[in-house]
């Protein structure tokens, strides 16, 4: 093969999409054609945000009223999930339970085996349902408490915030909650996107596609990088710090998680200006600005002598703290946010589907002849 060599396909186009439109360049994201920063400052829910990615536009009322209480029907787990989960390992990884656990969904959705775009419609919103409710009731578990059900009357954050909780959230929480859901919602073709429609490429069902984007989603150059934002400022630990933990950072070419952004670059992602002041908001309304302030500090620290702008994982990461969100469950909830981009993807890939087959350079040894094991000394 003669052809370029483009290491992490980096700027390669692989498919077409309705989706998502990313203008790197531009620093601006929209949701089919919705631009997303936008769709947050005027209050738009994560329900209308799904099926806007489902089915290209945003419902009417009555649509609305309908799509919720579907997706309210199918927030309960099957008791053989629940019965599974209490023999998860109280310390085991969080992603990992969670990609069994999809698994484990997808052998008792009742439509399991059907084939179609309708019965795949169908499973997307019972995966969609299902993930906060698992996410939520796996915490308490490993906690020693018991699980809570879905509460009626709540939308998908505020059932989120209340399941893990056990109180009925203020407005404004689920309100911030629910605008990074929206911002997490979907991000063209990253890599558990890109994941989750290589494996439905094969025409493998939903389940295994999204369980496929979860294994993507726990690295630590992906979803991980919320995390390990909050666990630098732990380790830095006070705003006094921020400047010689800076300095002592750059010297040692240390990778700062949650600055820059492969595809949008010096222009920004446009969605951390957002979550930034939401991160102030909670924790000052909460008394719990501490780690706001600390990575405030440090966005100016590193912009003023890199430039570097913060990407969406920079200022979740105190939004989160501040709403009392423990960080073993950072990337399990932008799980449960990405997963109505990951079902999105699947139907646009199953709706005109090609196999995706990208070649490899060899770089092995040249051609030779067999030696019997006799011969090999």
């Amino acid at each position: 093969m003669t052809e370029d060599l483009i290491r992490g396909l980096e700027g390669v186009l692989a498919a077409e999409t309705a989706i998502c439109d990313l203008d790197g360049a531009g620093g601006r994201l929209a949701y089919c054609g919705y631009d997303v920063p936008e769709m947050v400052r005027r209050g738009v829910t994560y329900e209308e945000t799904v099926y806007l990615l489902w089915h290209g536009e945003l419902p009417g009322r009555d649509r609305l009223k309908e799509f919720r209480a579907a997706l309210a029907a199918e927030r309960r787990l099957p008791p053989e999930v629940v019965r599974a989960m209490r023999l998860t390992p109280p310390g085991a990884d969080r992603m990992s339970a969670l990609g069994a656990a999809v698994g484990m969904l997808g052998l008792f959705d009742p439509e399991a085996g059907e084939e179609g775009i309708e019965a795949d419609r169908r499973k997307a919103l019972r995966i969609t349902a299902k993930i906060p409710t698992w996410v939520a009731a796996q915490d308490r578990i490993a906690a020693g408490l018991r699980p809570l059900q879905p509460r009626k009357g709540l939308g998908h954050a505020a059932n989120f915030l209340y399941m893990l909780f056990g109180e009925t959230p203020e407005k404004a929480d689920a309100r911030a909650l629910e605008a990074s859901l929206i911002l997490y919602a979907e991000h063209e073709m990253n890599a558990s996107t890109f994941t989750a429609r290589t494996v439905s490429s094969t025409l493998s069902d939903v389940h295994s596609a999204v369980s496929a984007g979860i294994g993507a989603l726990k690295g630590p150059l992906h979803g991980g990088a919320g995390l390990a934002v909050m666990e630098t400022l732990e380790e830095i630990g006070d705003p006094a710090r921020v400047e010689s933990f800076v300095e002592e950072a750059l010297a040692r070419k240390r990778l700062l998680m949650g600055f820059g952004h492969r595809v949008y670059g010096r222009s920004g992602d446009p969605r951390q200006s957002v979550l930034r002041e939401m991160a102030e908001e909670v924790g000052r309304r909460r008394g719990r600005a501490r780690w706001f302030e600390i990575a405030r500090s440090l966005d100016r620290a590193v912009q003023s002598r890199k430039g570097v702008i913060p990407n969406v994982d920079f200022y979740s990461a105190p939004l989160w703290d501040a709403l009392g969100i423990s960080k073993n469950l950072f990337v399990p909830v932008i799980a449960a946010a990405r997963v109505a981009g990951w079902t999105a993807n699947i139907l646009e890939q199953k709706s005109d589907n090609r196999l995706i087959r990208p070649r490899a350079r060899y770089t092995g040894a040249g051609r030779r002849p067999y030696k019997t094991l006799r011969s090999r000394g």
